[in-house]
């Protein structure tokens, strides 16, 4: 299952909500929102949105925070957070100090806040788009925004003379399909990529037959150059051409792309994942919160920041203003969706760390 760093960010930023209220400023408009906000002060008329950082600062200032306070009067800022804040969530719900109002987060992360104790309201909110937004993309703790996905993605160059591997059994035939590869030092995705590769039907994949992961895995491991840990790591590597194959999150093989490097991305039976957004459990302001969430589901919004962040948006209706060459670059644009495969959260949560530990061993071994 990929992790969010699948794109750059701009760091982790911890600031108190005074901090981020002094930095934000204090201009507002002509409100339309409920008569009863219109009584309190500029301060109160805030919420705090974690989000990743990176190119969903500028590409959520657009699509959502600036027309979001014109249309209703709440100033709604975007704070970049660190990687799966679970346990910063936890700690602002046990001690009430609420330095974000929601929060962008994997639907992973928001079923394990959920699981270990409530630290995320139920949405308690519907509109026509949400109820139109796909059931697999939400549930009552979380409504998705968008969607990611683990590719693999090949130099073409590498391949200029000679048929490229089509899908994950071709990535691992190292004799028809020669080449410098990586894979993922963690079992997430990689676990899966090895199923697939070894002929288990998508819907047979969970839950996951570890050992014959590991055995597929045997087939491959001395032909693998690099065990990548991180997201900038795959980017730079298909840029460079250090390697000549690597699975990768769709948005770093996607940035190569646009910057000219001769890379292609394979989308047959991509494993995607969910974003989306998520209210603190006992927030001052879950009211407002929900009133973003209703903005925020209008798919014609959600098609505004996929100039920035090349992740499918949640709502399919997105695609009717989505420029049709930027559309095909997306995890969600139907010809790229067809064969993907939803990744299992609620099975990794349950066995992360026994399988890691597993998965730690076998590279030693």
């Amino acid at each position: 299952m990929a992790g969010k760093d699948g794109i750059t960010r701009i760091g982790k930023l911890e600031i108190g909500r005074r901090r981020i209220l002094h930095l934000a400023g204090g201009a507002t408009v002509a409100l339309t929102a409920p008569a009863y906000w219109r009584k309190l002060s500029a301060q109160e008329k805030r919420i705090v949105i974690r989000d990743p950082g990176g190119p969903y600062a500028e590409g959520f200032t657009e699509a959502f925070h600036k027309p979001f306070k014109a249309a209703t009067g709440i100033e709604s800022i975007g704070v970049a957070g660190q990687h799966e804040p679970t346990s910063l969530i936890k700690g602002m719900v046990d001690t009430k100090n609420y330095t974000w109002d929601m929060a962008l987060l994997t639907s992973a992360a928001c079923d394990q806040l959920v699981a270990e104790g409530g630290y995320v309201e139920k949405l308690n909110v519907t509109s026509p788009n949400i109820e139109s937004t796909p059931k697999d993309f939400k549930n009552e703790y979380f409504i998705g925004n968008n969607i990611f996905t683990t590719v693999f993605a090949y130099r073409k160059d590498a391949f200029k003379d000679k048929k490229p591997p089509s899908n994950w059994a071709e990535y691992y035939d190292t004799k028809n399909f020669p080449g410098r590869r990586a894979l993922r030092k963690h079992p997430f995705d990689t676990i899966e990529q090895a199923l697939l590769a070894d002929g288990v039907a998508p819907d047979k994949l969970y839950p996951c037959d570890i050992d014959r992961a590991f055995k597929k895995l045997n087939t491959i491991k001395k032909d693998i150059k690099v065990w990548w840990e991180g997201g900038a790591q795959t980017s730079q590597m298909l840029k460079t051409g250090e390697v000549d194959l690597c699975p990768v999150w769709n948005g770093r093989a996607q940035t190569v792309i646009d910057e000219g490097a001769p890379v292609e991305i394979v989308w047959q039976n991509n494993l995607w994942s969910a974003e989306g957004w998520c209210i603190i459990k006992g927030t001052p302001k879950a009211d407002m919160c929900r009133e973003f969430i209703k903005f925020a589901a209008d798919p014609a919004r959600q098609a505004v920041w996929t100039k920035w962040i090349s992740y499918g948006p949640a709502h399919p209706d997105a695609y009717k203003t989505i420029p049709e060459a930027t559309a095909k670059k997306l995890p969600t644009y139907p010809a790229n969706f067809k064969t993907a495969i939803k990744a299992d959260a609620a099975y990794w949560s349950k066995n992360k760390d026994k399988v890691t530990e597993q998965f730690e061993a076998w590279l030693l071994s």
